[in-house]
C-alpha cells in the first residue's frame, strides 16, 4: 500500500485538487490500494473547504473537492511514502519541517511527474482569474498521470 500526501501553502487550491485528481485517476485505473491525502504548510485555513473558485472549476471537470484544509504535521513525514509539494517554496518549507534526512528523501516536486506539460511548478491561482484555476487543473491532470505511471512501474 502506497501513501501519498500532496502539499501546498494553504491546502485550499492546489494540493486538495491534486488529491482529488489523483484519487479519481487511481480509481479509474483500479488502484484502490493507494492512500491519498493533502495538507498545507500553513494552518491558516484549517477546517475550511477548498476555495469556491477551485471547487467550481474542478466540478466542471467532474472532480468533487470535499477535503477540509489541514496543516502538515510531523507524523505525516513518517506516515506517508511520498510527500509532494507544488512549488519550490513548498519544497523548501517541507525540507525545513522534515524531522530527519530519511524523511526528506520522501519529498518530491509535483511537476517532476509531468508527461506533456513543460513547467517548473504548479502556480498558486489564489490571486488570479479563472484561467489560473484551469491551468492548475491542466498541470495536475498531467502530473498525476505521470505520478501514477511511476508508482505502477515501481511495484
Amino acid at each position: 500500500m502506497k501513501k501519498i500526501l500532496f502539499v501546498c501553502l494553504g491546502n485550499i487550491c492546489r494540493s486538495c485538487t491534486a488529491e482529488e485528481v489523483f484519487r479519481v485517476l487511481a480509481e479509474k485505473e483500479g488502484h484502490s490500494d493507494l492512500i491519498i491525502d493533502s495538507a498545507g504548510i500553513l494552518s491558516y485555513h484549517r477546517g475550511e473547504l477548498p476555495d469556491p473558485r477551485m471547487r467550481m472549476h474542478a466540478s466542471s471537470r467532474g472532480y468533487n473537492l470535499t477535503h477540509k484544509s489541514r496543516p502538515i504535521v510531523t507524523d505525516d513525514f513518517f506516515e506517508f511514502d511520498m510527500i509532494i509539494g507544488m512549488d519550490d517554496s513548498n519544497i523548501d518549507r517541507l525540507k525545513e519541517k522534515a524531522p530527519d534526512v530519511k524523511t526528506q528523501d520522501k519529498i518530491f516536486r509535483m511537476t517532476d511527474f509531468c508527461i506533456d506539460k513543460v513547467v517548473d511548478y504548479v502556480p498558486d491561482p489564489y490571486y488570479g482569474g479563472a484561467q489560473g484555476f484551469e491551468n492548475v487543473i491542466d498541470i495536475l491532470e498531467d502530473s498525476c498521470k505521470g505520478l501514477l505511471e511511476k508508482i505502477t512501474r515501481n511495484r
